[in-house]
């Protein structure tokens, strides 16, 4: 969730660490803060965004040869001045900042208070800063770089930390146990992060840290070991990340400009991967495990939030088109019911950053019981990429704004190549059914093109529902999942409250809240349910709900029925989320900017949720 970079070298500290939190902002910004060593350790933090602590930075400008710093997205106390990042121990000398929840924080608190320990603040991350002090000066560990492995060990729970240490003014300390962090390696300078974004501008070589490693970091080198002393050597990673892709190219918000990507993102996903002339789809990252994937009993898909929406259309896609059952399981709830896979079984997680708490925890679940684990994800090199037994990348470039757009265009591509090419080594789908699939995956980002030019009107119709007081969404088939997906985008960005519904069951309870002030968002663009679809527009009319439509041009039926509709073009309708969705976005955002919301960084929400 927090964000944290790291640095140690000649260039100027405070604005390379300042310049990283914006970048690494969208995974938190209830408060930010950071430390610098230069003879004396310097904090300056506070509530609010970076852009608060870069004024504070400026009234009384501090300088160092090396920092840390962070931006937070709070677990444990209110965010505020106090409970931001970085935390000092209780002499001063040691400074911390800590992605994660170290969940006995409570009784390792208690027992520094019992042996003198004062503290500041309500977070778990001041008792880890306390408790390396106390190890420390007690004289437990030989040095307080063993300190600091005596502490980690005594701590439940997850983190991603940086450390620094006043007596020791050339190093910077790092340890990662289920929250992400890298190593970036320039030349007489070293960074540290918590993913690539903000070092991406000054080098493109990394080292990643694996759960249970260390680092220590001086200026001009580095050395790994494990938590328990075991030194190893690492592999050295080059960036395929740009720094292009992380700027905004003239839009008002990351948002609006990963909506309009999706014709590119959905091009690159494809690319490289369909065999048009004979009819095929080549998936690099599944080719050692096909012959397993085939042969498999079921397959248990796992994710959160959007991802898991998409894996929701991927269920329609695997049981029509391969003809293998499915079960779409929340991953936070996967682990804690002692799931029933096994060796005959799949477990395919899905996550746009790869480092999603929930999900990793499903992953190492499933793993252990003997299943084969692949993986769904956007980030090359992220834990996911790194502990599936094998998976596919999206390729749909960094995605910044915080709800999710064309992660989810990209995962539900991927998901519809994985189910055809499960169909034709199964055989159960027919070669002219699959021709026609594959020819049609290429035409999709032409047809998003299409939706993407009526924007203007999109934003119009925003203008008359900026102040519905709740939004429900009815769709069927392969766009139920859309309709829960679109009530989850306005959510977040304009919080307004939206329901997604099956629209069959309206009728059995959320009828009763339809009147003129509801806008009703129906989804209506798959040919074999569209009569169903009519009689629930019916419905609706006849308690004089509002009617928005997504549909396709030529069904006139339902844009005579509707208030207000979108059109979409026509396409196999397995795909049709893949253009239902878009209209859905783009209405999203322009309430939610109308609505005077922080569109980017919507209140209460990161990016990347590391925590459970």
């Amino acid at each position: 969730m927090c964000g944290i970079v790291g640095y140690i070298g000649d260039q100027n500290t405070s604005e390379i660490l300042v310049n990283g939190l914006k970048r690494l902002e969208y995974r938190g910004y209830d408060s930010a803060g950071l430390a610098l060593i230069n003879g004396k350790l310097d904090i300056i933090k506070g509530k609010g965004k970076v852009a608060s602590l870069e004024k504070k930075l400026k009234k009384q400008s501090i300088e160092g040869w090396l920092g840390i710093a962070h931006t937070r997205w709070a677990t444990h106390g209110e965010p505020n001045d106090i409970n931001s990042h970085p935390h000092l121990s209780q002499s001063g000398k040691i400074a911390v900042v800590h992605n994660g929840i170290i969940e006995n924080y409570n009784s390792l608190k208690k027992q520094l208070a019992s042996k003198g320990r004062t503290f500041q603040s309500e977070t778990d991350t001041e008792v880890l800063t306390q408790l390396i002090e106390e190890i420390h000066e007690n004289g437990n560990a030989p040095d307080f770089e063993g300190a600091l492995q005596l502490a980690l060990k005594q701590v439940v729970g997850t983190y991603g930390i940086a450390v620094i240490n006043l007596d020791e003014p050339g190093r910077i300390y790092v340890a990662r146990k289920g929250s992400p962090l890298l190593l970036g390696i320039g030349e007489n300078e070293m960074f540290i992060a918590s993913d690539a974004s903000p070092i991406v501008e000054h080098t493109k070589k990394v080292v990643y840290l694996e759960d249970g490693e260390m680092a220590v970091v001086t200026k001009n080198d580095y050395q790994v070991k494990t938590i328990d002393d075991v030194d190893l050597t690492k592999e050295i990673h080059e960036l395929a990340l740009s720094l292009d892709a992380i700027e905004k190219a003239g839009y008002p918000h990351f948002m609006l400009k990963e909506i309009f990507e999706q014709p590119r993102s959905v091009a690159d996903c494809l690319r490289g991967r369909i065999r048009t002339d004979s009819h095929t789809i080549q998936l690099g990252g599944l080719v050692d495990v096909m012959d397993r994937l085939v042969e498999a009993r079921r397959i248990v898909i796992a994710a959160c939030g959007t991802s898991w929406h998409s894996g929701l259309v991927g269920e329609y896609m695997f049981e029509e088109l391969a003809k293998l059952p499915v079960e779409v399981e929340y991953a936070s709830e996967f682990r804690y019911r002692d799931p029933l896979i096994g060796e005959d079984d799949v477990l395919l997680v899905i996550s746009q950053s790869g480092e999603t708490a929930d999900t990793l925890a499903a992953l190492r679940e499933a793993k252990k019981k003997g299943a084969l684990v692949l993986g769904i994800c956007n980030v090359v090199g992220s834990t996911i990429a790194r502990e599936t037994d094998a998976g596919v990348y999206t390729h749909a470039g960094p995605e910044i704004g915080v709800a999710s757009t064309k992660a989810f265009t990209a995962q539900v591509v991927v998901l519809a190549m994985i189910a055809i090419a499960l169909g034709q080594r199964r055989g159960v789908l027919e070669d002219e059914y699959a021709g026609r699939l594959i020819d049609e995956l290429n035409r999709l980002p032409d047809k998003i093109d299409k939706i993407l030019e009526q924007s203007e009107v999109i934003k119009k119709m925003a203008k008359l529902f900026t102040y519905a007081p709740n939004f429900l969404y009815l769709g069927r088939s392969y766009n139920f999942p859309v309709a829960l997906e679109g009530a989850l985008k306005l959510k977040e960005i304009s919080y307004i409250h939206a329901e997604g519904y099956p629209a069959a069951e309206m009728k059995h309870g959320p009828i009763a809240l339809i009147d003129e002030m509801m806008p009703v968002v129906v989804i209506a663009a798959t040919d074999h349910t569209n009569d169903k679809m009519i009689s629930n527009i019916e419905e609706v009319k006849a308690r004089k709900g509002r009617i928005v439509s997504v549909t396709n041009d030529e069904n006139h039926e339902v844009k005579e029925l509707s208030e207000f509709f979108i059109s979409i073009p026509s396409t196999e309708d397995c795909f049709s989320p893949l253009l239902t969705v878009i209209p859905l976005q783009l209405l999203s955002y322009y309430i939610a900017v109308n609505r005077g919301c922080n569109v980017d960084q919507p209140r209460n929400l990161a990016k990347s949720v590391t925590v459970e």
